[in-house]
């Protein structure tokens, strides 16, 4: 005779999920009365489509190509201006297309997320898209063959694209556009190093080298793997506007062939942190960094360029410093500060003035402010009602000495939105922008498609974040209204008497 089955049966599951529902509902009351604001967790609509007509659709299409439109033109002339200054090596008897035309097209191939060159051959050269994206862009002649570009880009500085992107940058920081997201007076820099690409094979005497796998009886050396690796840093704003800024690929000629040592993101970071200054030597920035960073030379540094940072300091970290803000904790009793964060309770200590030494017999010095963050939250625990408290600890390494009006700010807003940069590295990996996608194996031409996929994301962060198109995203996400762009751009929806007043009437870039 068969055993009953121990699995809940249908009914048992719904009244599960009511119940969960509604301790849930209960959850949150309780966290309201108790003077917590509960973060919102917005999620897609579940609905059926909300257009009535195609009239409507079509008038929704173009309002939201006009918004991001317009947002491509605010920039270009300075993209364009910009990438006017790059050299052309081809004949000058048969450019054609132009330098600028080969730029503007390749970062558009980003900015509607092409996956592949050859995707871009196929979709972009449709007659519909092509006429629409000619009419939306005028200064897009004709469109090339993608293999063009790619020739291109293996022939010319590559750097200077990255320098158009960063006179956008400048551009918009001399308009105040980001001036309600600073953090204590400074921009918030994210620096995080991520893989780019990797093959079993040698396939560029750039490449990164290092072993994979386990050793086999049959074969003593273990397998190889050639890689590519980039330490990003990226503008990670308290609102979760996360903006490329700059880029370093690491790459064997950086590294010291005489002690067999390859280029790692330290050295790179200094590499970095050089050209950081010298496109921005006057920005007043903090530096938000995790807990590969907190050493004497990265601070160090960090203090000669004027720099504020807050590095995360992990429990194996620095111990001579661990030593210090545990000894001196009960001696600055006065440095604490309970606090409400969301659906959070933190407990916030700190200890101002602690004297790390390093260096060859601890000759160097530097002073540092270390904080702790203590929190605790409830939840439901997984598959019941009953409630569950979690808890959570966060160190940090402050350069500027902490009290009860600035931990707030420099923690919650500053140091913890370092994940931005992370979400980020997710965002261009899986969400359409193909970071780890190898358009061409020319190490020049690879960093140059780099270079445009962060022009592409950028104007496209920007779009996404003005006023009207804020809107479309709570509706539709942001991968939804990247899909929308497209097919409305690929389709019959735009007007030429609604884009010529696109084009024509000026544009001032605000932010949501």
């Amino acid at each position: 005779m068969s055993k009953p089955s121990r699995r809940p049966g249908r009914e048992a599951i719904k009244q599960q999920r009511r119940e969960r529902k509604k301790a849930q509902r209960q959850l949150r009351q309780h966290q309201k009365e108790e003077g917590f604001v509960v973060p919102a967790r917005p999620s897609l609509s579940n609905g059926i489509c909300s257009y009535q007509n195609p009239e409507e659709e079509r008038a929704a299409r173009l309002d939201a190509v006009s918004a991001q439109v317009k947002v491509y033109r605010s920039m270009l002339p300075v993209l364009l201006k910009r990438l006017s200054k790059i050299p052309d090596p081809r004949s000058p008897r048969k450019i054609r297309p132009k330098l600028t035309v080969l730029m503007i097209y390749g970062m558009l191939c980003f900015a509607f997320q092409m996956s592949s060159r050859r995707e871009a051959n196929r979709e972009m050269t449709r007659p519909m898209f092509e006429a629409n994206l000619r009419r939306l862009f005028p200064d897009l002649e004709e469109l090339p063959h993608h293999d063009t570009l790619a020739r291109l880009l293996s022939r010319i500085d590559v750097a200077e694209i990255e320098q158009a992107h960063l006179d956008m940058i400048r551009q918009l920081i001399r308009g105040k556009k980001f001036r309600g997201y600073l953090i204590g007076g400074c921009y918030p820099v994210a620096i995080d190093g991520t893989q780019k690409f990797m093959r079993a094979e040698c396939w560029d005497q750039e490449c990164l080298e290092r072993k994979a796998g386990s050793k086999k009886e049959q074969d003593p050396e273990p397998d190889k793997q050639y890689y590519v690796y980039v330490l990003e840093a990226n503008l990670a704003f308290q609102n979760g506007m996360v903006i490329p800024l700059l880029s370093e690929v690491l790459s064997a000629s950086e590294g010291d062939s005489q002690r067999n040592k390859q280029d790692c993101e330290l050295k790179a970071f200094q590499r970095l942190a050089r050209r950081l200054k010298q496109c921005f030597s006057h920005l007043p920035i903090m530096v938000l960094l995790d807990g590969l960073y907190p050493n004497g030379p990265v601070m160090e540094l960090c203090r000669q360029h004027h720099w504020d940072f807050m590095i995360v300091l992990q429990d194996d970290s620095l111990p001579s410093v661990w030593e210090e803000i545990k000894g001196l904790k009960d001696l600055q009793s006065e440095n604490r500060l309970p606090y409400k964060w969301g659906d959070r309770r933190q407990h916030f200590w700190w200890v101002n003035d602690i004297e790390y030494r390093y260096g060859r017999n601890d000759s160097r010095q530097q002073i540092l402010h270390g904080v702790v963050c203590e929190e605790s939250w409830e939840e439901l625990a997984e598959g019941s009602t009953q409630r569950v408290t979690k808890t959570s600890r966060h160190a940090w390494i402050s350069s500027e000495p902490l009290n009860r009006r600035t931990v707030h700010e420099r923690c919650n807003l500053g140091a913890r939105h370092r994940w931005g940069i992370e979400n980020n590295f997710l965002v261009e990996k899986h969400h359409g922008y193909q970071y780890e996608h190898c358009f061409s194996t020319d190490w020049k031409a690879l960093r140059g498609y780099h270079y445009l996929m962060q022009l592409g994301h950028l104007i496209n962060v920007l779009a996404q974040h003005t006023a009207v198109l804020a809107k479309i995203v709570r509706q539709f996400g942001v991968r939804g209204l990247l899909q929308l762009l497209g097919e409305t751009v690929a389709g019959p929806w735009l007007k030429l008497d609604r884009l010529g007043q696109v084009l024509r009437l000026p544009y001032q870039l605000r932010l949501d």
